[in-house]
């Protein structure tokens, strides 16, 4: 199983990012499936979580209301749209399936800063 996050960058305060995870050696559809993100000092965070089918989802406090995760099991990739972005959004981003992990995949990384 290979987990790949891409997407983030460098963002001002207020600012979006589409961040995508290309997910290979699985069929997502048979998976509920999550972003977490890991700040500088911090432990791993779940941020969202998605059902198998995209029709229900979950998010963090911290996010909700700015945040929306997604799918697309067609191209086994899942989606974190992220808006009105603060500092404190900035972390390494990473997505993997919900109850039993793969091997995490490397992150990506996003950075919210003047």
């Amino acid at each position: 199983v290979q987990l790949v996050e891409s997407g983030g960058g460098l963002v001002q305060p207020g600012g979006s990012l589409r961040l995508s995870c290309q997910v290979s050696g699985l069929n997502i559809r048979n998976y509920d499936m999550n972003w977490h993100r890991q700040a500088p000092g911090k432990g791993r965070e779940l941020v969202a979580t998605v059902t198998k089918d995209g029709t229900g989802t979950n998010y963090a406090d911290s996010v909700k209301g700015r945040f929306t995760i997604s799918r697309d099991n067609a191209k086994n990739t899942v989606y974190l749209q992220m808006t009105s972005l603060k500092p404190d959004d900035t972390a390494v981003y990473y997505c993997n399936k919900r109850w039993v992990e793969a091997a995490w995949g490397q992150g990506t990384q996003v950075t919210v800063s003047l």
